[in-house]
């Protein structure tokens, strides 16, 4: 796939906040969407497997060039040099083909999170999952992996000791290793998009407050008995005693009808005064 075909990456912070904020969602949603439709689409996963097939198709030759190595002959030496010779070729050609593969996987990953993190939108983003894509690669992937394994684990036990048997076995096993390898990656771009997309539905929800909301009426606001706050205006309240003001004895005595007592006087239980 073309690299101008990907969505380019999303504008700076200070310059979307001159921007619409409904144009700057818009544009969000269809360049998740369109790098989705790149990362787990049909033309993806028939490019993983043609990976796979020229890796399949380099170690015949590796094979092949074991086989012919093991005749012992001349002309089957020179045949086995040219089939490790294609070998080379081909399973260069891959490793090519595979770095490139990768390196567009990642670029696509960086965009996905900077698109997903330029702004919240929780009902564009609940599309991102792509349920029926992530499960046709799951499925295949399954497919593929249970081929690859019964290939190996059947090499293994169908051979016998004989002319040409390691040679056999040795490209037997290496078709269902690159099968089950290829089943291996396909699972986990499945997984790591819908780990991908977890995230991103997670994050999009509204923001957490930093802590609970005092108010004036609120009983942080004022103090529980167990908070260092209530504690120390107890304390204060304690150590200061009742606040009583200066009138307060002189109403006192008139409620109960008899004169304020000197405060030099003490009460006749008290002894007599010194």
């Amino acid at each position: 796939m073309p690299r101008r075909d990907l969505p380019p990456p999303p504008p700076p912070a200070h310059l979307r906040e001159w921007l619409d904020e409904s144009v700057v969602r818009a544009d969000r949603a269809r360049s998740l969407a369109e790098l989705v439709r790149h990362n787990l689409g049909i033309e993806r996963l028939l490019l993983l497997w043609a990976v796979a097939a020229v890796f399949a198709l380099g170690w015949s030759f590796v094979g092949m060039s074991l086989m012919a190595f093991e005749d012992g002959g001349t002309r089957a030496r020179a045949l086995g040099l040219v089939f490790a010779a294609l070998a080379a070729g081909v399973l260069v050609s891959g490793g090519i083909w595979f770095g490139r593969g990768a390196r567009l996987d990642r670029r696509i990953r960086r965009l996905q999170c900077a698109w997903a993190a330029s702004d919240r939108d929780p009902a564009a983003d609940r599309r991102l999952r792509a349920p029926g894509r992530s499960l046709a690669w799951l499925l295949s992937s399954l497919a593929l992996g249970a081929l690859g394994l019964r290939v190996t684990f059947g090499a293994a036990a169908g051979t016998r000791p004989g002319e040409g048997a390691y040679a056999e076995l040795v490209l037997t096993m290496g078709l269902g290793l690159i099968l089950w390898v290829t089943a291996l990656l396909g699972l986990g771009k499945a997984g790591a998009h819908y780990r991908w997309a977890l995230c991103a539905l997670r994050s999009a929800g509204p923001a957490a407050s930093s802590g609970p909301a005092t108010s004036h009426g609120s009983p942080a606001s004022h103090g529980s008995p167990g908070s260092p706050g209530s504690s120390a205006s107890y304390g204060r309240a304690a150590s200061h005693g009742p606040r009583i003001s200066p009138g307060e004895p002189a109403r006192r005595s008139a409620s109960t009808g008899r004169p304020p007592r000197a405060s030099g006087t003490r009460s006749r239980s008290s002894g007599p005064a010194v």
